[in-house]
């Protein structure tokens, strides 16, 4: 899974250009958030994250990424990831996950939120918060940890933990990880969200990786459908997906898609963020 592929490293003003991207990504995410409704289509809300890349100057990371014809994925309900926005009308109760990339002078940066729209099943809203939480965990582990495989190790643990809090089994989808982003947007290396019996690369300042946890309220069985990019769950079963990628620098980490660089959510869990400036 690690091999021996070589990782990039960045220098603190590569990763602030990675930052400058991670806003422009921060933004469009926002922008989405605020603005989505009861029927509008997936392709609406592509069309709005396209527009605040465009003005950013940035280009989009996904389109045109191995055929990709979007600037988001927007998966629904039981469709995990590179859900292709279209004609999908959003109903009241929908799950959603919003995936965005995009580039600034070569650099990426990739995030990814879900949320019900409007008033859902709680069912739904705790695995929402759990996939979130366990996103956090995953970052703040990179503070701390000496190898790779730890940052799967607390994404695992929060996961169970919210289960056994929420009184529901959880599925960790393993057929997806996360991924060292930089100058592109997938790098060496692969970033479990689960243990495994790799230790992994240690953990070095300069790696900029992309934390994301997919879970399900089923099982962690996925399948592609027929337009070779949408991933669904292979029961049928709901899903959510959390994203941020993050710089660690000398002096801690960076949350380079977060718009306050994570310090609100690390703060609440002893975690130093770098003094990198936006």
């Amino acid at each position: 899974m690690f091999g021996r592929e070589r990782i990039e490293y960045k220098t603190h003003d590569q990763v602030r250009s990675m930052r400058s991207a991670g806003l422009v990504v921060a933004r469009a995410l926002e922008t989405v958030r605020d603005a989505v409704r009861p029927g509008m289509t997936t392709a609406d809300l592509d069309a709005l994250a396209a527009a605040v890349i465009a003005d950013a100057g940035a280009t989009p990371s996904f389109l045109g990424y191995e055929g990709y014809p979007a600037s988001l994925c927007v998966s629904v309900n039981d469709e995990v990831v590179h859900g292709i926005p279209g004609p999908r009308e959003l109903r009241p109760g929908d799950v959603v996950s919003v995936d965005c990339g995009a580039i600034v002078d070569g650099w990426h940066g990739d995030s990814a939120v879900s949320f019900v729209l409007g008033d859902g099943d709680p069912r739904d809203e705790a695995l929402v918060e759990a996939t979130r939480r366990a996103m956090w965990a995953g970052i703040a582990a990179l503070a701390t940890s000496e190898r790779l495989c730890e940052v799967g190790i607390a994404i695992e643990e929060s996961v169970r933990a919210s289960g056994e809090s929420d009184g529901v089994t959880y599925g960790i989808v393993e057929d997806y990880v996360g991924h060292g982003i930089g100058s592109a947007m997938h790098q060496p290396p692969d970033v479990p969200n689960y243990r495994t019996r790799e230790k992994g690369p240690r953990l070095k300042p300069g790696m900029c990786l992309a934390i994301e946890p997919m879970v399900t309220l089923g099982d962690r069985f996925t399948e592609v459908c027929e337009d070779d990019w949408t991933v669904v769950t292979d029961d049928g079963a709901r899903a959510a997906h959390w994203e941020h990628s993050v710089a660690i620098l000398e002096d801690g980490i960076w949350v380079l898609t977060a718009a306050d660089g994570g310090a609100a959510e690390l703060a609440e869990r002893g975690v130093r963020v770098a003094a990198l400036s936006s």
